[in-house]
C-alpha cells in the first residue's frame, strides 16, 4: 500500500473515531438518564450498548494508528493485520454485551414484579437515538469506502447496530406503554440476539482473513481471466490469494514461451501485476512466478546440475572437438526434467548445412552418456 493511502486511512480512522466516541458518550447518557427516569429496561440496555461502543472506538483508534505505520523490519508486509484483530476483538466485545443484555432481560421476564413500565420520555430517547446513529453509521462508512478500510465499515456496522437496536427499543417502549408489559424485556432480549448476530457477523470475517482464506471462487476466476488475456501468458496455475488489513494480495504461476530471454519474461510479470492492480479492488501486491513450463504436470528439474557444471562438463566431453571452442554463447533451458543446450556460433564458422549436421551429431554422440543433458541445438549469427 502507497505511504499516502496508508496514512489517509490512518487519519480517516482516527477523525471517525473520534467523531463517534463524543456522540457515543453523549448518546449513552441521554439513554441511560431517559431509560432510568422513563422505567424501561430495554432503554437502559441500549444505553449501555451506546457505552460499548466507547470501548470499540478506543480499540478502533488503536488498530488505525498501528496500522497506518509503513512496513518495517519486525512487520515487513505491513500493518494491516492490527485492523484485522482488532476486527475480532470489536466482535467478542459486542457478544460479551449482547450476553449481559440478555441474560438480565430474561431474568426480568420470569420476574413480573422486575418488569420496569416505561414513560413517554424513553419513547423520545429511543427516536433521537435511531437519527443520530444512523446518521453516524452513513458517516463512518462513507470514510471506510472511501479509504477500503474492513475496520472502520465494521465500525460503521456497529453504529447501525445500535440504530437498529434502538428501533427495537422504540417498539418495546412503544407497545409497553399500550398495555403490554412484557413488550420491553422482550424487546430487550431482541437487542441482544441482533447484537450478538453482529458480533458474529464480525469475528468471522476477521478469522477468516486471520486464517488466511482466499478469495470466493467468482473473484478467482476474473482474475484469470485478466492474466491469461496479458500478452506472452500462455496459461495461469497456483493461484493463490489472501487478504490482509481490507487489501488483497496475490501470488501466481504465469506459463510463457520457455525460449524467452530472462528479461521478456519479467516484463511479463510486470504486465500481469499492473493489470490485476488496475482492475481488480482492493489488490494491492502481487508476486508473479514465471514459469517455462507447467511445474504442476512436468517432470522436476530440482537437482540437476547448475551452469558452472555444466559448462565444466560440455568442455570436457566435447575437448576432442576443436569446432566446439569457437562458440559465442551457450543458453540452459531446464525443461521437463533435464537440459537442453543452446549453441551460438559466429556466422563466419558456417560452412554449409552439411558441414553443421556433421558437428551436431558428434557434440549430441558425445553427451550420449550424460542423462541430465537431453538435448543439444545449434545457432549460427
Amino acid at each position: 500500500m502507497e505511504t499516502n493511502e496508508r496514512q489517509a486511512r490512518s487519519q480517516a480512522i482516527k477523525r471517525t473515531t473520534l467523531v463517534g466516541a463524543i456522540t457515543n458518550l453523549l448518546l449513552s447518557a441521554i439513554k441511560i438518564a431517559a431509560g432510568w427516569i422513563g422505567q424501561s429496561h430495554a432503554l437502559i440496555a441500549d444505553g449501555i450498548h451506546s457505552l460499548s461502543d466507547l470501548l470499540s472506538d478506543l480499540l478502533v483508534w488503536f488498530a488505525g494508528h498501528k496500522a497506518g505505520k509503513a512496513p518495517d523490519a519486525e512487520h515487513p508486509y505491513g500493518h494491516g493485520r492490527f485492523e484485522t484483530v482488532a476486527t475480532l476483538v470489536l466482535g467478542f466485545l459486542l457478544l460479551a454485551v449482547a450476553l449481559g443484555i440478555g441474560w438480565d432481560a430474561a431474568q426480568r421476564l420470569f420476574q413480573p414484579q422486575a418488569l420496569l413500565q416505561p414513560g413517554p420520555i424513553a419513547l423520545y430517547a429511543a427516536g433521537f437515538s435511531i437519527l443520530i446513529k444512523e446518521a453516524l453509521y452513513w458517516y463512518t462508512r462513507a470514510y471506510g469506502v472511501r479509504v477500503r478500510s474492513d475496520l472502520l465499515i465494521a465500525n460503521a456496522w456497529h453504529h447501525r447496530s445500535d440504530a437498529i437496536s434502538s428501533i427495537v427499543v422504540l417498539i418495546g417502549v412503544a407497545g409497553t406503554l399500550a398495555g403490554l408489559p412484557y413488550l420491553d424485556a422482550i424487546a430487550s432480549v431482541l437487542v441482544a440476539v441482533m447484537i450478538a448476530k453482529i458480533a458474529w457477523d464480525l469475528g468471522a470475517s476477521a478469522t477468516r482473513e486471520l486464517v488466511d482464506t482466499g478469495l470466493d471462487p467468482e473473484r478467482l476466476r476474473e482474475i484469470s481471466r485478466i492474466i491469461r488475456r496479458s500478452t506472452g501468458v500462455r496459461d495461469v496455475h497456483m493461484l493463490r490469494t489472501r487478504t490482509l488489513g481490507g487489501n488483497t494480495s496475490a501470488d501466481v504461476h504465469v506459463l510463457v514461451d520457455p525460449d524467452i530471454s530472462v528479461s521478456e519474461g519479467h516484463a511479463i510479470s510486470v504486465l500481469v501485476q499492473e493489470r490485476l492492480m488496475e482492475t481488480i479492488d482492493r489488490m494491492s501486491d502481487v508476486i508473479v512466478h514465471i514459469d517455462p513450463e507447467d511445474d504442476e504436470s512436468a517432470t522436476p528439474t530440482k537437482g540437476l546440475p547448475m551452469r558452472t557444471e555444466i559448462l565444466e562438463r560440455l568442455d570436457q566431453y566435447w575437448r576432442p572437438i576443436p569446432e566446439a571452442l569457437t562458440r559465442k554463447r551457450v543458453l540452459l533451458h531446464y525443461l521437463d526434467g533435464a537440459i537442453t543446450v543452446d549453441l551460438f556460433f559466429p556466422l563466419r564458422t558456417f560452412v554449409d548445412e552439411s558441414s553443421t549436421r556433421q558437428l551436431h551429431q558428434r557434440l549430441r554422440a558425445a553427451l550420449e552418456d550424460d542423462p541430465d543433458i537431453a538435448e543439444v541445438r545449434l545457432y549460427y549469427g
